[in-house]
């Protein structure tokens, strides 16, 4: 294993992922990770439940040898529907995540290297979105995602979580085009999509790690907070998010029908919330060996 991280360390990136390696946090976040994706596309394999499939026998029964997580009020099985609908909160999350960066990093990269015109209208376009209140916007909105897949919920969350991100890109990248090989790439006539995928996206990727790892979880909060308001996932289609909704009003007398979406969630965003740590600690340790110089 010592020879391995010392191999990556030689390389350039392979100096970022060498430190991540050696971070506990990394192994247990990324492990748990590793294992909840596992449970999410073994488990059908091995146990091939319908989620719809209605039991007309076990209706809104309790954990037991046949139903392992029970069953709610119709009788569909409690432990498949968790499954589903955490394999599609998580690909919501892994998908919106960093999608909210690319956005924010082609963007935010745009502007600040461009400026004049297409920089205002950049910006003007980060404040419009920043005053609109998400929440209202996504309650008119809301009657388009009837009848669409998972996948719509994905790009709203993407297209209105990049704004403050990209601020950020467009300060960094206004203060990168004023260095020395930038303006040298410049002069010697290097298009401007080469120079920001070259020379200005390299340089702050570290700030657009750290995003794309906490946008995972945030995404994943963020759906499941707007499917419980009825304003994201709809039935029949499954997430954690409408898992919860259907099971609150049942939560202290089947509490099965809560407790077990609610641990779902809180295992998975901890899980991604630990390799967030991990990764910000080590961009935080590369950036401060190289202010000191070391």
């Amino acid at each position: 294993m010592s020879e391995t991280i010392a191999h990556l360390e030689k390389a350039g990136g392979g100096r970022f992922l060498g430190r991540l390696i050696r971070r506990p946090r990394f192994w247990v976040g990324g492990g748990a990770l590793l294992l909840i994706a596992l449970w999410l596309y073994v488990s059908p394999l091995v146990w091939p439940v319908d989620p719809l499939a209605r039991d007309t026998l076990a209706l809104g029964v309790g954990p037991d040898v046949e139903h392992w997580l029970g069953t709610n009020d119709i009788g569909q099985d409690m432990y498949a529907r968790v499954v589903v609908g955490l394999r599609i909160s998580l690909l919501i999350g892994l998908i919106a995540g960093p999608g909210a960066t690319l956005i924010a990093a082609v963007l935010g990269a745009l502007a600040g290297y461009a400026g004049g015109s297409i920089d205002r209208l950049i910006s003007g376009l980060i404040r419009l979105l920043l005053v609109l209140p998400g929440l209202l916007l996504l309650a008119l909105i809301s009657p388009l995602f009837r009848g669409s897949s998972w996948f719509t919920m994905t790009l709203y969350l993407a297209g209105f979580g990049w704004m403050i991100m990209a601020q950020v890109v467009r300060g960094q990248t206004r203060s990168l085009r004023e260095r020395e090989f930038v303006v040298a790439a410049r002069y010697l006539g290097v298009p401007t999509r080469r120079i920001i995928a070259r020379h200005i996206l390299p340089n702050i990727a570290s700030l657009l790690i750290i995003d794309a790892t906490v946008g995972v979880s945030v995404a994943i909060l963020a759906e499941a907070g707007l499917s419980f308001f009825g304003l994201g996932i709809q039935a029949p289609d499954l997430s954690l998010g409408s898992l919860l909704a259907t099971g609150a009003p049942a939560a202290t007398t089947r509490s099965w029908l809560f407790l077990y979406p609610a641990l779902a969630l809180i295992i998975t965003v901890l899980a991604v919330s630990v390799v967030g740590d991990a990764v910000r600690d080590t961009v935080d340790t590369a950036s401060s060996v190289r202010h000191d110089g070391g």
